[in-house]
C-alpha cells in the first residue's frame, strides 16, 4: 500500500503481514476463501482456518484469505475504483479460479453480494463466463440454500476437509484437460455433499467419520488485530447429541465424533510452540460431555501450569458444571464462565428438550461462585413454541438466584451478563414447521424483562428482535426471498450483523418492493404434511424422527442423549460410541521448569517497529511482542492474582501508523537468558517489521521507561503532492509550539524535530504536528528515532542500564 492506512478503523486488517501466513502461488487451482464479514470475526473462525491449511498442502492448489472491508475502506475502494482482493497477494476476486463463501449467518447475505460487487465478478450465477470464478458457498446456512440459489453456482453441504480435496483435484482435472465450467459443475453434481442448481435435483449432506485423523492446522495465522477468539482452538469433538428441539447445529452436525485426548495433547504442544498464545479453548457443541474431559484437562495443567497456559471451555451445560471441572479449567486464570440455561421452568426445558432442573442449577452456581467465578454470562431465549407468562416471569428470578449466590459466596461485586434473544425457528430443527411469535407479543416480553433485569449489578443484553425476524424470514425463506436478497443489496445494506450498520428502513423498503410481507413470512406455520422449501436436501436426519420430536415437545416430554441410552433412530444408523475415540493419553510428564528454582530477571529490551508494522496499535504491538518471545522459548515471568499476565512493561505508546526505530521494553524472565544468543533466536521469529536491536540486564531498580522519557525525536515525511513551506517553518520555530526542543530540515520535504514533555502536559504528537505543519497527521509519513530522559543530560533508557551497571 502506497498511502497511509492509518486513516482506516484498525488498519492491521489489511496489511497482511501476520506470522505463519501463506504465500504459495504458483500455477495450480487458486482459491480465495471469503468471509462476508470483517477480518476479526472470520479470522475467528476455526473451519476457515481448516481449509486454508488444507487447500495450501495439496500440490495442485493454493488458497488467500479474503474479509468484507470495514465501510470507511470499502467507501475509499469504491471512490478509487480499487476492487476487493485477497490479502496474501492482494490478487483481485475476479482473478481466482474458485470464490468459496462461509454461510455462518443469514444476515450476512446481502455483504456476499456486496463481495461480488466490488471484486467485480456478476451477482447473478446465469451471467458469469467461463472467465468468472466458481463461486461456492459452504456452511451451516447451506442447509436451505434456496435464498442464495440465483447467485451461487454450488452449495457445499456438511464437512469440508475431504469434499474440498475433492472437488478441487476435479477442477483441476478439467482445467488440465481444456473443460468448460459447465462441464465442471454437472461433474461436480454428482459428488456426494455438493448441491448445483440447475443439475442436482437433490444432495445428501456429507460428513467426515474419522475425526481423529482428519487434518487439523498446527500454524494457525496469528493476527495482530484482536479477534472474537484469540487464542489457540482446539476441536475436540464435532457434533451433539444432546438434541435441543431448537437447535440447529445440534442436528446439522451429529454424529458425535471425538478427538483422542492423546492427539489433541499433541495438537495443544504443537499449536503452542508455533504461534506464541498462552491460552488453549477446548471447543466444542457440547465440550463438557467429551468422554475424556478430565484426563485431558489434568494433563494440561501438569505439562503446562507452570509455563501459564490457561485452558478455557465453551458454554457449558448446567448439568456438567461441578468444582472438580472448575479447579482445573482454573489451574491458571479464571476468566469469564458461561451457561446457557436457555429457558427458566421445567415445563419450558422439557417443551426444548434441555435436560436440568433447579437443583443442577443450583448446584452450578454454588460451584461456580465458591471457587472463585466474578464473572458470569447466563443467556435465555424468548418466543419459545408453548412459551407461557409464566416462563417468562421466571426469567428474573433465576437470574437473581444466581446474583444473590454470587454475593453469598464471594462477598464482593460480581459481573453477570444476560443475554435474551429471540427465538429463531431453523429448518431440519423438530421446530422448523413452527413460525415465530408476533412482534407486537415479542416487544410485550422484552418490556417486561428491561423493566425486571435493569438494575445494578447485571448487564443485560437483548438481541434485537427485528434482527431475529429478518433472520426467521431468511432461514426457513423459499424462492420469494431471492428478489428480497437483490432488492436490499440494491438499498446498500452491509454487515447487518453490525448493530451501528444495520438499518431496518433498507430491509422495509426491500420487503415492499419485493413483495415479501415481513410478519407474515415470519410467524408462517407449516402442517406435518407440507412440502417445504429445503425439502431436498438431506442432511441424514429423517423427518419422521423431526416430527417425532415435534409431538414430543409439544406433550412436554424428555427425549433422552442416545449417545449415554439407547438409539432414537434419527435416521444416520450410527452404532452409541461407534465414533468415540478411546483415550490415548499416556502419563503426562509434568513442565520441566529448572530455571524456576532461582529469581527471574529483568532485562531491558531495544527494538523496531517498521513498515507495515507500523500499524499496530499499542495493543497489538504488545501481544505480538509477548507471543514472538514465547515462540522463541523466553521463559517469561508471570503476575499472580485471577488474570496473570507477563511482567512486561512498554515504554510510550506510538500512534497508530508510526515507525519506531528505536524502541523500549522491560520484561522479566527466568535465568538461563544469554542476552546474546536469545536477540539471534528470538529476530528469528518475529514478525517481518518488528525487530530486536539490543537487549541487557538490569540490576539495579532504575525509574520506569515511562517516567524516564521524556523526550522524543522524529522525523517526518509528507504524503502526495501537498506544498510544504518548511523554510518559512525555520524562521518562526520558536513560535511553533511550546513543545518543539529543535527542529531541522534534513532533506527536501524531511524534517527531523525533538519534542518535550513539559512539567504538567505529555506531548500529544497529532496535535503538536497538524499544530505545526497545518495538515493531518495522516498525511504525513512519521518515524520516532529516539526517545531520552535526562541523567546529567539526555542519554537513552538503554544509555541508563548500561551508566547504572557501572561502579561508583
Amino acid at each position: 500500500m502506497s498511502f497511509n492506512l492509518s486513516r482506516f478503523r484498525k488498519p492491521t486488517r489489511y496489511i497482511n503481514r501476520e506470522v505463519n501466513v501463506i504465500r504459495k502461488g504458483g500455477p495450480g487451482v487458486r482459491v480465495a476463501l471469503a468471509f462476508p464479514d470483517v477480518y476479526d470475526i472470520g479470522m475467528s473462525h476455526l473451519g476457515l482456518g481448516i481449509l486454508y491449511s488444507i487447500i495450501n498442502s495439496l500440490p495442485h492448489a493454493s488458497a488467500e484469505r479474503v474479509f468484507a472491508p470495514w465501510p470507511d475502506y470499502r467507501k475509499y475502494m469504491k471512490e478509487a475504483g480499487v476492487p476487493l482482493a485477497s490479502l496474501e497477494g492482494e490478487t483481485p476476486l475476479k482473478d481466482f479460479d474458485v470464490l468459496g463463501f462461509s454461510f455462518q449467518y443469514e444476515l450476512s447475505y446481502p455483504t456476499v453480494l456486496e463481495m461480488l460487487a466490488l471484486g467485480d465478478i456478476p451477482l447473478l450465477s446465469d451471467d458469469r463466463g467461463e472467465g468468472d470464478p466458481v463461486v461456492i458457498a459452504g456452511g451451516p446456512c447451506t442447509v436451505n440454500p434456496v435464498p442464495m440459489i440465483p447467485y451461487i453456482d454450488a452449495f457445499l453441504l456438511g464437512d469440508g476437509e475431504e469434499a474440498v480435496v475433492e472437488m478441487l483435484s476435479l477442477f483441476h482435472g478439467f482445467r488440465r484437460e481444456g473443460g468448460g465450467k459447465g462441464e465442471f459443475l454437472a461433474a461436480l453434481s454428482e459428488m456426494e455433499g455438493f448441491y448445483v442448481p440447475g443439475h442436482s435435483p437433490s444432495v445428501k449432506r456429507r460428513y467426515v467419520s474419522d475425526l481423529e485423523n482428519a487434518p487439523f492446522p498446527v500454524s494457525p495465522v496469528v493476527p495482530y488485530v484482536q479477534i472474537v477468539h484469540d487464542r489457540i482452538n482446539i476441536e475436540i469433538s464435532r457434533g451433539c447429541t444432546r438434541g435441543c428441539r431448537f437447535c440447529q447445529a445440534g442436528m446439522l452436525y451429529r454424529p458425535l465424533r471425538e478427538r483422542s485426548p492423546g492427539r489433541i495433547f499433541s495438537l495443544v504442544e504443537e499449536s503452542i510452540a508455533r504461534t506464541g498464545y498462552d491460552e488453549v479453548s477446548f471447543t466444542s457443541l457440547s465440550a463438557g460431555d467429551y468422554s475424556e474431559l478430565m484426563p485431558l484437562l489434568k494433563a494440561m495443567n501438569r505439562r503446562f501450569g507452570e509455563r501459564n497456559i490457561a485452558v478455557s471451555l465453551p458454554s457449558l451445560r448446567v448439568g456438567a458444571v461441578n468444582r472438580e471441572l472448575l479447579r482445573e479449567v482454573s489451574g491458571v486464570k479464571k476468566s469469564g464462565f458461561t451457561i446457557a440455561p436457555e429457558a427458566a421452568t421445567d415445563r419450558l426445558r422439557a417443551v426444548i428438550n434441555k435436560d436440568f432442573d433447579e437443583d443442577e442449577y443450583e448446584r452450578a452456581l454454588h460451584a461456580l461462585f465458591s471457587e472463585g467465578w466474578l464473572n458470569l454470562k447466563l443467556y435465555y431465549m424468548i418466543g419459545l413454541p408453548t412459551e407461557e407468562d409464566g416462563d417468562i416471569e421466571a426469567i428474573p428470578g433465576m437470574v437473581m438466584k444466581a446474583l444473590k449466590t454470587a454475593k453469598r459466596h464471594t462477598g464482593r461485586h460480581v459481573n453477570i451478563t444476560v443475554g435474551i434473544s429471540t427465538f429463531v425457528p431453523k429448518p431440519h430443527t423438530p421446530f422448523q414447521w413452527t413460525g415465530q411469535e408476533p412482534m407486537e407479543r415479542i416487544s410485550e416480553k422484552i418490556k417486561f424483562l428491561k423493566g425486571k433485569l435493569f438494575r445494578k449489578g447485571l448487564n443485560v443484553k437483548f438481541h434485537a428482535p427485528r434482527l431475529s425476524r429478518l433472520e426467521a424470514i431468511l432461514s426457513r425463506g423459499g424462492e420469494e426471498t431471492q428478489a428480497l436478497l437483490r432488492e436490499v443489496h440494491k438499498n446498500g445494506a452491509y454487515l447487518d450483523g453490525w448493530s451501528e450498520h444495520f438499518d431496518i428502513n433498507k430491509w422495509e423498503h426491500a420487503l415492499d418492493a419485493a413483495g415479501c410481507p415481513e410478519e407474515e413470512l415470519a410467524v408462517r406455520g407449516y402442517e406435518r404434511g407440507d412440502p417445504l422449501p429445503w425439502d431436498f436436501v438431506d442432511i441424514g436426519i429423517g423427518k419422521e424422527y423431526l416430527e417425532k420430536e415435534y409431538t414430543r415437545a409439544i406433550e412436554g416430554r424428555w427425549t433422552g442423549d442416545c449417545n449415554r441410552r439407547s438409539c432414537n433412530a434419527c435416521g444416520l444408523g450410527c452404532r452409541s460410541g461407534e465414533f468415540l475415540s478411546p483415550s490415548s493419553l499416556r502419563i503426562v510428564p509434568s513442565y520441566n521448569g529448572e530455571s524456576r528454582r532461582f529469581k527471574p530477571v529483568r532485562v531491558r529490551v531495544e527494538y523496531s517497529k517498521r513498515r507495515h508494522l507500523r500499524y499496530l496499535s499499542h495493543l497489538e504491538l504488545t501481544g505480538a511482542m509477548l507471543r514472538g518471545l514465547r515462540r522463541a522459548g523466553v521463559d517469561l515471568a508471570y503476575s499472580g492474582g485471577f488474570s496473570p499476565s507477563p511482567r512486561a512493561s512498554f515504554g510510550p505508546p506510538l500512534s497508530v501508523g508510526v515507525e519506531g526505530l528505536r524502541e523500549y521494553l522491560d520484561i522479566e524472565v527466568y535465568p538461563p537468558f544469554d542476552v546474546a544468543s536469545y536477540r539471534d533466536t528470538i529476530n528469528a521469529v518475529l514478525p517481518e517489521g518488528l525487530e530486536i536491536v539490543d537487549m541487557a540486564f538490569v540490576f539495579r531498580k532504575l525509574p520506569s521507561l515511562t517516567s524516564f522519557i521524556t523526550l522524543y525525536e522524529y522525523e517526518i515525511g509528507f504524503y502526495g503532492e501537498r506544498d510544504v513551506r518548511l523554510s518559512s517553518l525555520m524562521n518562526k520555530k520558536e513560535k511553533i509550539s511550546e513543545f518543539l526542543e529543535k527542529f531541522d530540515i534534513i532533506e527536501d520535504r524531511r524534517v527531523r524535530l525533538r519534542l518535550k514533555d513539559l512539567p504538567e502536559r505529555k506531548v500529544k504528537l497529532k496535535e503538536v504536528l497538524e499544530g505545526i505543519f497545518g495538515m493531518p497527521a495522516e498525511d504525513m509519513e512519521i518515524a520516532r528515532t529516539g526517545l531520552f530522559g535526562w541523567r546529567k543530560g539526555w542519554i537513552t533508557p538503554m544509555d541508563l542500564v548500561r551508566v547504572a551497571s557501572r561502579p561508583e
